[in-house]
């Protein structure tokens, strides 16, 4: 048996469980110094999906397997219960440790996400820490540790909005530590790079809503409705991903136009004609997370390098989900949803069976961040109408705030802070 999670891990049992790395020799020193600094518990957990007992048996089973037969994942130094899941648990107020920093402190926060900047009159959305069952996750982010870790390395968030929402959490709660004149932050196309100097480390950020080539892959203008992309093309923003120590992928919003996708056959996707395939999303989607796993597979070096996807994050567009009213969404929202077999839309849940399924076939060694249904719960984190709006807002859309609120976007701080908490748990105890 394994200690209780509430329980401490000293520095020498750590010592025993680490293999060591390449880098293991500064790393071993700074966690002795960080066991003794800080009476924080580094104790995490590891489990995967649990949405679906099935796709969560299936994908437990390869990552674990892969962790018995070959090597110990890169970067962890520590293992908890495998009974233990980090996604299933229950929101708690904790005003004593949260927000982990404040809005006006992060400056690299978009205006689109900065609620308070924008007028939202309560901060209720902020105190909210989540609590795995039967296990405990660290009450407070880690920053020293994070970035001890990702000295002369590369960690590259891949996707769309939301990803960089999480990439934009992950800068904030690292850049506080680091004085002003060791730190950069700049912006090239679709690469965002935040750069921690004395580290010789970077948290990138890169553009691919797809993650194939499609004519939405422009930074700045991609907001177009008939969406095309290309079969077979992950490498055309891959060439900009070698080399990565930590990978974060999402894709799965953009996928969401309807019953059918467009895939590119041949030509170029600015001519006017091109052989296009018209497929159901289901298979499109399959396409893409193909493509991924067989990038990952040719690119990224288990034995050095950690892969992790996160899973869906939901949108709140209609109170009927919710059992509200059919008008409402989230605007207005400051309450949780308190039912703990809330799921949602059922819009998620094929795509999630293809994950399941394609996932399942694959030995590709990814962790699955399931943010999924935890995310669900929080109707009242969510940008709504506090943000900033790009388009001159009608009479009509004033005379009715429900008509323009975000429900999609996540305020910084909140949400987003925990993804990423789960994300560092996993990376260090997998």
């Amino acid at each position: 048996m394994k200690p209780p999670l509430s329980s401490s891990p000293s520095s020498s049992s750590l010592l025993k469980k680490a293999r060591f790395s390449p880098f293991i020799f500064t790393l071993l020193a700074f966690i002795v110094f960080v066991t003794i600094l800080y009476s924080e518990d580094f104790t995490c957990i590891f489990s995967q999906l649990d949405l679906y007992s099935s796709q969560s048996t299936h994908i437990h089973r390869s990552i674990s397997n892969f962790k018995k037969n070959k090597h110990k994942l890169a970067f962890a130094i520590g293992e908890t219960e495998e009974s233990c899941d980090i996604f299933s648990g229950r929101w708690v107020r904790d005003e004593e440790n949260r927000p982990l920093y404040e809005e006006q402190e992060c400056p690299y926060i978009q205006p689109q996400l900065t609620c308070q900047e924008h007028g939202r009159p309560d901060k209720d959305y902020q105190y909210w820490r989540w609590q795995p069952h039967g296990c405990s996750v660290p009450t407070r982010f880690n920053a020293t540790l994070m970035l001890e870790s990702l000295r002369g390395k590369r960690m590259m968030f891949v996707g769309d909005s939301l990803n960089r929402g999480q990439f934009v959490s992950m800068v904030c709660l690292l850049h506080r530590i680091i004085p002003e004149s060791a730190k950069s932050f700049k912006e090239n196309g679709s690469l965002t790079v935040f750069t921690a100097k004395d580290y010789n480390a970077t948290i990138e950020f890169y553009w691919a809503p797809f993650l194939l080539e499609s004519n939405s892959d422009d930074a700045v203008v991609h907001r177009i409705q008939d969406r095309v992309v290309r079969k077979g093309s992950i490498n055309k923003h891959g060439k900009h991903w070698k080399d990565v120590d930590i990978m974060v992928f999402n894709t799965y919003l953009w996928w969401m136009t309807g019953l059918e996708f467009k895939i590119l056959q041949s030509g170029e996707i600015e001519d006017k004609e091109k052989d296009i395939a018209m497929v159901s999303t289901e298979d499109a989607y399959r396409m893409a997370m193909k493509s991924m796993l067989r990038w990952v597979k040719k690119n990224m070096d288990p034995k050095k390098t950690r892969v992790f996807f996160t899973s869906m994050s939901p949108s709140h567009q209609k109170g009927i989900d919710w059992g509200g009213d059919p008008k409402e969404n989230c605007y207005n929202q400051t309450t949780l949803i308190e039912d703990s077999n809330y799921w949602g839309s059922d819009s998620r849940k094929s795509i999630m069976q293809v994950i399941g399924e394609v996932f399942r076939k694959s030995k590709v060694p990814i962790t699955f961040l399931n943010i999924t249904q935890l995310s669900s719960y929080r109707r009242d984190a969510h940008t709504s109408i506090y943000k900033k709006q790009w388009s001159p807002l009608t009479p009509e859309q004033i005379a009715n705030p429900t008509s323009y609120a975000d429900c999609v976007h996540w305020c910084m701080p909140g949400l987003q802070d925990t993804w990423n908490e789960l994300l560092f748990t996993k990376l260090f105890y997998p």
